[in-house]
Order: C-alpha cells, then structure tokens, then sequence
C-alpha cells in the first residue's frame, strides 16, 4: 500500500486514495469520532442545494458529500482524480454522474456552475491556490464556493487535544480499520501543515473569491468557507 507525503505529488496522492476507497466513509465516519455526518449536514445547509441548480463536487470521493446535494434536487457532477474512488463510487451510488477530474485543470466550461464545492479535498492537491483560481473559473459570476476541510480548533486547551489526537490516537485507530493505514499518517500530517481560517480566507480572496468568510464546526476541527464570483 501506498501513502503520499507532503509535497503531495498527485499520483502519489492518487494511488493513496485509490488503496482506501473501498472503506473510506467507514473509516472517516470512526476517525472523526461519528461528526462526519453532522459537518455534512452543516456543508449542505450552507450550499443549500435546490432543483435547478448546477453543482461541481470537487474531490468527491465515492460520493458522499455529492449526495445530499442530489437529493435535494440539483444536477450535481461528481468528479475525483482517484480511479479508486471513482470505482467506489459507481458501486455505491450509481444514480450519481461521476467523472474523472483534475481540480488544477478541470474539463468544464468557464461559468458553468451555480456552486462549486470540495469537502476534505482542497488539502490533497499540490496546489492549492490553483485549485481555486479553477474553481473561480468554472463557476458562474454570482455563484459561489464552498469549501469544506479540517482546519484549526479556535481554543487552545482543545486544540493541543486534538493535535496529540491526530498523531498519535488516529494513526493508531487506523493500523485497526483501515485497508492502508500510512494513509491516514499522511492525512494527519497535511492537517496539521494546513492554514488556519484567516489563512485559508486570505488564499481565496487572492484567487479571486469575493465576501469570503467561513463557519467553524465543532470547535474549529472542521471550517466551512464560502465565497462569491464576483
């Protein structure tokens, strides 16, 4: 099995993904202490998704934070660089329209979308900022993105908690659920290398995202950041 360091080399990060596919949302579900669902529901209350709408799912994995938005209505295109995830995917939810999609060089039409969003995703790729000037790009002027990722908890005390949580209780908690537990070594160490809120709202106003601001959940392990193209 593979894992991916944090020069995040893409198909190094490719190849991680595609060895925890099969039981990624379990794993995610225990690692997080059963809040993966409750951050999804908070992300969809935010998008709030709507028929008619035309929505870009980045990094959407096999295909968990695309299908509420489905649910809901909207034409939802659900796009992840992993072939892994992508199998995994179409085996779970197969009423869902998944492609595979490169978010520094997406396949799509400039102002195509009414939202574009990435939740656990944005981190992984080798450049960020490209990523975002891309999803500027391919959404619609007025519309707006949503970006979902672990981030920095807002209290000190918690946040030395989490942080000992993160490289030493998670990977542990892995080695015992997961198909390729170095992964989530990985997915530890790009947390902790991650910018903070103000840091992530910053590189999107440089991107060109307009009235950037962001909702923390569960104490700020998770934020939510929304954006306008303007």
């Amino acid at each position: 099995m593979s894992r991916a360091n944090l020069g995040k080399d893409p198909d190094e990060v490719a190849a991680m993904f595609d060895g925890v596919a099969k039981r990624y949302d379990i794993v995610n579900d225990l690692l997080s202490l059963g809040r993966t669902k409750a951050w999804r529901r908070a992300a969809t209350k935010i998008i709030a998704p709507a028929p008619g709408m035309k929505i870009l799912d980045l990094a959407a994995g096999p295909g968990s934070s695309s299908e509420p938005l489905h649910k809901a209505g909207a034409a939802v295109f659900s796009t992840d660089f992993s072939e892994g995830m992508l199998a995994q995917g179409r085996k779970s939810r197969p009423y869902l329209n998944f492609s595979k999609a490169d978010a520094l060089n997406l396949p799509f039409d400039a102002d195509s979308f009414d939202v574009t969003t990435i939740s656990f995703g944005l981190r992984n790729t080798v450049d960020y900022p490209t990523a975002l000037a891309e999803a500027l790009r391919v959404t619609k002027k007025g519309g707006r993105m949503v970006v979902v990722e672990f981030s920095h908890p807002t209290w000190a005390p918690f946040r030395g908690l989490y942080m000992g949580y993160l490289m030493r209780a998670l990977p542990a908690i892995a080695r015992k659920t997961a198909s390729n537990p170095d992964a989530y070594v990985y997915l530890a160490e790009s947390i902790r290398a991650w910018p903070d809120q103000a840091g992530l709202a910053e590189a999107m106003k440089l991107a060109g995202w307009m009235s950037v601001s962001w909702k923390n959940l569960t104490f700020g392990v998770v934020a939510v950041h929304s954006g306008i193209k303007g």
